[in-house]
């Protein structure tokens, strides 16, 4: 069998964010050596360099949204970017940015499953639903609305990305690690019956149920999407982020989690968003996702 290849994608904007500095993602985990560790497993890599868009204006919200032009012109190059290496039979990761390009991403995997006829499964790892739109946000931020945008509500000019609108139904979404949620957010969530795994549940069931769970029903007809924030991890071991939300998944629940998702061998695409070295300490967080991204790819803490 060929190897697997990877293609990596670098996305270097905050275009979305309520903090500069995730445009400096994708260089913290090069620099953390994501490539040659993931050729170490044995597959074969390609770094496609940054895509190009627009510069941060750092303006406030208009009409509910902050720099809508800037963001739909970085998530249309996404889309085309990702679509084109999952067109060559390639695995894209994404390496952000922040999460509004994940509307790229995951609407660019839609169309690619609605033109293979796979069924869709996204993994949404993150502290947050992100699932606001311009009338419940409180900041107007889009990287707190891609998956509202996915399910076709939101700006005209983000829901068609994928030139299908909705690019998602909301049952696709498998949502994990959410511990904060906007009032009204909260009540959008229920409505669209999104999937919703919080704390409260893995600490009630563990993280093996919930994986199993969350999981249910991949088989080979599933093309697994993977959208991974990096403040789904605790920040006590994931400082790196501009959005800190206390009381995340530990090490081990976060190894478990990439491992179980590993072992479905259905990994397609992957985001690896939210990560801000200005936040960080001597690039811990970088190190520390390239490590847990390693163990989606295989990498098994035990000899098994």
């Amino acid at each position: 069998m060929d190897k697997q290849i990877i293609s990596l994608i670098g996305v270097p904007t905050d275009i979305g964010a309520g903090h500069r500095g995730a445009s400096m993602g994708p260089e913290a985990l090069r620099v953390a050596r994501l490539a040659e560790k993931l050729e170490r497993r044995g597959l074969k890599v390609i770094d496609r360099g940054n895509l190009q868009g627009p510069l941060n204006p750092w303006q406030p919200p208009e009409h509910g949204y902050r720099h809508l032009p800037e963001v739909v012109a970085w998530n249309t190059a996404v889309h085309g970017a990702v679509h084109q290496e999952l067109q060559a039979g390639r695995l894209p990761i994404m390496l952000g940015g922040d999460h509004c390009l994940a509307i790229g991403s995951i609407s660019a995997v839609a169309r690619r499953c609605r033109e293979s006829g796979k069924r869709l499964r996204v993994l949404w790892l993150d502290a947050h639903a992100d699932f606001n739109t311009a009338q419940v946000t409180p900041s107007g931020n889009i990287h707190g609305m891609p998956v509202a945008c996915l399910c076709g509500n939101g700006p005209a000019e983000l829901t068609g990305i994928g030139e299908h609108v909705p690019a998602t139904a909301p049952d696709v979404f498998r949502q994990i690690g959410i511990r904060s949620v906007d009032e009204g957010e909260k009540r959008l969530v229920r409505e669209a019956k999104v999937d919703i795994y919080d704390m409260r549940h893995i600490d009630e069931v563990g993280m093996k149920r919930t994986m199993e769970e969350a999981l249910d029903g991949v088989d080979g007809d599933t093309h697994l999407h993977v959208s991974f924030d990096v403040d789904f991890l605790d920040p006590a071991i994931a400082p790196g982020v501009g959005t800190t939300v206390r009381g995340g998944p530990g090490y081990r629940e976060a190894q478990l989690c990439m491992e179980m998702i590993a072992d479905t061998g259905r990994l397609g695409s992957l985001d690896i968003v939210e990560l801000n070295p200005a936040f960080d300490k001597r690039n811990q967080t970088a190190k520390l996702a390239v490590d847990l991204v390693e163990s989606l790819f295989g990498k098994s803490t035990l000899i098994r």
